[in-house]
């Protein structure tokens, strides 16, 4: 009888939670009913008896209220509550991402009526418990590599099929969001669709002739937009919380549409995702009351990708829970995770402090989005909007240019909010201002100098000068950022600088694809070799290198 009454009581305490979510679908959810043997034998009551007191106390102790993140949607932890912390503190997958991104098999209130039933004691009852309960993804495997080794371009341009996923309509209960068009995705762990990644990806499907999968994935953004309020870090419950670099404006640039229906309402996202930038908690007054912005989270709890190794973060440091999860969010956020950028000492990830920076990368996007949407206003006749975006993004370079500029150290860097000060240490990011267009001439001239003279290696450009075995540090050489420091050196005259930074890295690239015929996500720049660190395996047939360097080689030509 007990467990009958907890299936009801469940009922009512988890369609809280899951009500909450129903608003944020856009598509048709399925609902998959079957319930395990020990359960379809249960008899709801023909009337209505009060359940006993200690069946509703042992309910309570079991399933925790759900708290949700505010401003976000409910997760896998506000879903399923212990059941989600204790499968990733059992270490039942090897990548806490994979519990993450589970589909349930049945009913939550039934998954959760039969954790508090059953409520598994050992690791391979743990085990069993979700097998019963739940799909587990594995990634996919990559096509295996043609020992003939074909041009690198025809293998990327095979690789794109294995990358496309069609329309994707939500499972209540799980963790992926709605996407109404196809999308393309990086690859390996990452099932979804990512914001700042498929900027990346989209200029080498332009260069494939892949039009049509652009317009796709842009229709998917807005959608997220106007759904969200802004895009999420990516297509999961888990990342609502969050953004990414904010690349629309740079990604509604490759777009060939023609339908002013379709511009306006592209336009109406892109001034919505500058409000999210623009909210309080991501505003930062400088010290001469010029305005600039940072990364930032309002969720005060570990990641739900990434749970144990946030988890394991906060035990050896002793540091306050809160602050600090908040900062390591932060930095995912930035797409810097991790990054000596956002560490306090420069050296150690414990501490890390990325709410405490106000990063020119960000602020540089920040402004060529304003220039944008000022262009796309006076393309739409509305003069007045046109006008404020103007101002915006003219007080944002000159906030930039008093705050973020080193001159003694030609480069542009990153202000600690606490000191009052640039954070010493070079970066990539020196070439964000460049590459949007906010850089004066002058400084473009010593950024450039000083990219060559510090930052590229012989195999490409350096992620920053520190060693400290994060991922995105020093040796290693993202993709992403090779374009931007080539885009930047090609916008601000030095086409010779840029020629050659693209040479670098399409001979890593290709070195590593002959040998082992894989696209990597990073590269170490300065072995030309696989990169390293981070949190999980190097993953391969990845998306933005797919689109870099197909976009590279359509500039400069075939790689050899």
């Amino acid at each position: 009888m007990k467990a009958i009454w907890a299936a009801a009581l469940l009922a009512l305490v988890g369609g809280s939670v899951a009500d909450a979510a129903a608003p944020q679908r856009a598509a048709t959810h399925k609902t998959v009913k079957s319930r395990s043997a020990k359960h379809r034998k249960a008899r709801r009551p023909r009337h209505h008896v009060a359940p006993p007191a200690e069946a509703v106390a042992e309910v309570a102790s079991c399933i925790p209220p759900a708290t949700p993140i505010a401003g976000a949607v409910p997760t896998p932890l506000d879903l399923y509550g212990p059941i989600f912390t204790e499968v990733q503190q059992a270490r039942l997958f090897p990548d806490s991402k994979s519990f993450a991104d589970a589909t349930p098999l049945r009913a939550r209130t039934a998954i959760l009526a039969d954790w508090c039933a059953t409520h598994p004691e050992s690791p391979d009852q743990l085990h069993a418990f979700v097998q019963r309960n739940f799909a587990v993804p594995m990634a996919p495997p990559i096509p295996a590599a043609n020992p003939a080794r074909p041009p690198v371009q025809d293998h990327i341009a095979a690789l794109w099929p294995h990358l496309t996923r069609p329309p994707l309509a939500e499972t209540s209960g799980g963790s992926a969001l709605a996407l109404p068009e196809r999308y393309v995705v990086p690859g390996g762990r990452f099932r979804e669709m990512y914001y700042w990644d498929s900027y990346f990806t989209m200029l080498g499907l332009k260069a494939d002739g892949h039009g049509d999968l652009v317009e796709s994935m842009l229709d998917d953004f807005v959608s997220l937009v106007e759904r969200y309020g802004h895009i999420p870090n990516g297509t999961r419950t888990y990342y609502v919380e969050r953004s990414q670099p904010p690349m629309l404006y740079l990604m509604l640039a490759l777009s060939d549409a023609n339908d002013p229906a379709l511009e306006a309402r592209r336009l109406v996202a892109l001034r919505r995702e500058h409000d999210f930038w623009m909210q309080p908690e991501r505003v930062v007054t400088m010290p001469d009351g010029s305005v600039l912005n940072r990364y930032y989270s309002h969720a005060d709890r570990p990641r739900e990708e990434s749970w144990r190794e946030d988890v394991a973060l906060q035990a050896r440091t002793k540091r306050e829970a809160g602050p600090l999860y908040r900062d390591i969010r932060a930095a995912a956020e930035s797409g810097w995770d991790f990054s000596s950028r956002w560490f306090a000492d420069g050296k150690t990830l414990a501490t890390i402090d990325t709410t405490n920076v106000v990063p020119v990368d960000l602020n540089s996007l920040l402004y060529g989005m304003e220039g944008a949407i000022a262009e796309q206003c006076r393309a739409a006749a509305d003069a007045a909007c046109a006008t404020r975006y103007d101002a915006l993004a003219a007080a944002r370079k000159k906030a930039v240019e008093t705050w973020l500029w080193d001159d003694k150290g030609g480069r542009y860097g990153d202000w600690d909010i606490a000191k009052k000060t640039l954070r010493r240490g070079l970066t990539a990011a020196t070439a964000f201002p460049l590459f949007t267009g906010l850089a004066a001439s002058d400084r473009a001239d010593l950024v450039a100098a000083t990219i060559g003279e510090s930052l590229v290696a012989p195999g490409g450009l350096r992620t920053t000068l520190a060693r400290t075995g994060e991922q995105w540090d020093t040796p290693n050489g993202w993709p992403p950022l090779q374009w931007i420091a080539i885009e930047g050196l090609n916008r601000t005259g030095h086409e010779t600088a840029a020629r050659e930074l693209a040479q670098r890295f399409l001979a890593t690239v290709l070195h590593e694809y002959r040998a082992s015929g894989r696209m990597l996500e990073k590269y170490d720049v300065e072995q030309a070799r696989p990169g390293g660190g981070g949190e999980y395996p190097l993953q391969d047939g990845f998306g933005w290198t797919n689109g870099v360097v197909r976009a590279l080689i359509a500039r400069y030509g075939k790689a050899q």
